[in-house]
């Protein structure tokens, strides 16, 4: 029978990994409430219709990438490929328009895509999500983009450029649409078919292609900016001013539009210079028209997501420091199968105390004991001449200093001294 292995495109994340995943998470958690933001836990699959209407029917992630089942009554069901859109959907199911304004949320955890995969790219992905809702004020935007670059400077990642877009609004965008259109109408037999498809859908979407021969037509494209309204230009403005403020390394994309359609006004993403080709640590913006599109009212948004796999490599790479890695303050090395009991006993009472313990469960030798109990700040030595003096003998293993506690006191005795 054939070994059943993951699925292509998804990938355990284990031990040696994982305890870097919390550290960023810890990081991530700490930070954002700092600036305000609350947490919520958000449903891994939603109704189809909130991402085919909420992200746009044009986008990659509708067209290609979603993984979309119906359930037993029929319903169609997706899982998550991204947070905002469920975000902004319970933010109208639990009326919390009906109090204090904006309403900040964060939330982590997986989401899917049928991409290709590739490296810090998977099938299943985890994010990190910040939105703001109920502010149309461009200092939100600035706090948003301010955020991610201050999780980025605690976790030491250098090298790091904010690359900064206006998209526009619903009264200025048919303008630009339609200079773009002319613009690209005779070069339309040149682009690929994807983007001859969203010529007339959407074809803000043409300039985020990525195939070189589309990024080069696109390469003269009328400048967005040029299209502005007033509102949206005065905005932007004042987005850039409050990035001056930050201090935040930035430059002008007028082909970024990022990848779904429910963005206004500002988009952005934050480069690292040590990816390669794939060099976005995350993306986010204004979408000030999402909640309209999913059947609420008018609700300004603005927010980004951050992939944990993007960052943790980025780190990686850099060199960053993850903090302490897990380790055991105390191991118990049980000389003596028939005093077994007596370790049990120690291994809880340090436990009890706190303390990271554990023991040897398969009976093997001392020396093989004392080989995993070299990962532990102590080992807790208990033969049988010790428990029946009441004692135990506790090796700094660090020093390979050694002495005799007080069974009861032993576990109290560790804290006291790992507390120093």
């Amino acid at each position: 029978m054939a070994e059943i292995t993951a699925p292509r495109g998804v990938r355990d994340v284990l031990p040696d990994e994982s305890w870097k995943w919390a550290y960023v998470l810890g990081q991530f958690r700490g930070l954002a409430e700092s600036f305000g933001f609350s947490e919520v836990h958000l449903p891994i699959f939603e109704h189809t219709e909130l991402f085919s209407r909420g992200i746009g029917d044009t986008t990659d992630v509708v067209e290609k990438e979603m993984y979309t089942f119906e359930d037993q009554a029929g319903r169609s069901l997706t899982l998550r490929p991204e947070a905002t859109a469920s975000m902004v959907r319970s933010y109208l199911e639990h009326h919390m328009a009906s109090g204090p304004q904006p309403v900040k949320l964060w939330c982590a955890g997986p989401m899917f895509r049928y991409e290709k995969p590739q490296k810090g790219r998977y099938r299943q992905f985890w994010q990190l999500d910040v939105e703001v809702l109920g502010s149309v004020n461009p200092l939100v935007d600035v706090e948003i983009i301010g955020l991610s670059l201050e999780l980025y400077r605690r976790l030491g990642m250098t090298n790091l450029e904010v690359v900064v877009n206006s998209v526009g609004c619903p009264v200025c965008r048919p303008a630009y649409r339609e200079a773009l259109q002319s613009y690209l109408r005779p070069h339309l037999g040149e682009l690929c078919g994807s983007c001859r498809s969203r010529f007339d859908r959407n074809p803000l979407r043409i300039l985020d292609c990525k195939k070189e021969t589309c990024k080069a037509i696109t390469e003269g494209a009328p400048d967005v900016m040029d299209s502005l309204c007033d509102e949206c230009s005065g905005h932007f403005a004042a987005v850039r001013r409050g990035l001056d403020l930050l201090g935040a390394r930035t430059h002008i994309d007028k082909r970024l539009v990022r990848g779904l359609d429910y963005y206004t006004k500002t988009a952005y993403e934050v480069l690292s210079g040590d990816l390669g080709a794939q060099n976005a640590v995350c993306g986010g913006g204004r979408y000030d028209n999402l909640a309209e599109s999913i059947g609420g009212p008018h609700v300004p948004g603005v927010g980004f997501a951050s992939g944990i796999e993007r960052i943790v490599l980025t780190m990686e790479q850099q060199g960053c420091s993850f903090g302490r890695a897990p380790s055991l303050d105390a191991f118990v090395v049980c000389v003596d199968e028939a005093i077994r009991d007596e370790a049990v006993k120690l291994l809880y009472a340090l436990r009890r105390e706190g303390l990271g313990a554990d023991m040897d469960y398969q009976g093997r030798s001392v020396k093989t004991q004392f080989k995993t109990a070299s990962q532990a700040a102590f080992a807790c030595i208990l033969g049988g001449d010790e428990a029946a003096r009441g004692v135990v003998a506790v090796k700094e293993m660090a020093t390979g200093n050694q002495e005799e506690l007080l069974f009861d006191d032993a576990a109290s005795s560790i804290r006291s001294r790992l507390s120093r």
